[in-house]
């Protein structure tokens, strides 16, 4: 007969982190508030310094492009990181990230086609 062990001794005592452990995860956090504050205060800065009154359409265009993309990396890091995902396998980590990419994907696509019609209704009420 299989016998059934106590397993709540197991959990009885916390992990203690090693000294070396502890400036690993100050390390880390310290570089995600970094890369997160730096990418922050560029969108910040590209949003005080330009406006749609001085610049072209084809280049607020590309301002616009340029915030989706650092909201989107900003977004997966935190995803990553905050998340945890990247401590996980590589399955699970497609698994969550495929379906973002997607979306992404979709984004792309509802933009591009709503610039498309935009200017289609636009000639066609002149």
């Amino acid at each position: 007969m299989h016998e059934v062990q106590d397993q709540s001794l197991q959990y009885s005592h916390p992990h203690t982190r090693t000294p070396e452990e502890s400036k690993a995860v100050r390390k880390k956090i310290l570089l995600v508030t970094l890369l997160l504050s730096v990418i922050t205060v560029v969108e910040i800065l590209i949003g005080i310094y330009f406006s749609k009154t001085h610049v072209g359409p084809g280049t607020w265009t590309l301002i616009k492009w340029f915030y989706i993309i650092l909201t989107l990396v900003k977004a997966g890091y935190i995803v990553l990181v905050f998340m945890h995902l990247g401590d996980e396998q590589k399955n699970l980590r497609t698994t969550v990230l495929l379906p973002m990419v997607l979306v992404i994907y979709l984004i792309f696509i509802a933009l591009f086609e709503g610039e498309e019609l935009l200017q289609y209704v636009q000639e066609f009420m002149k």
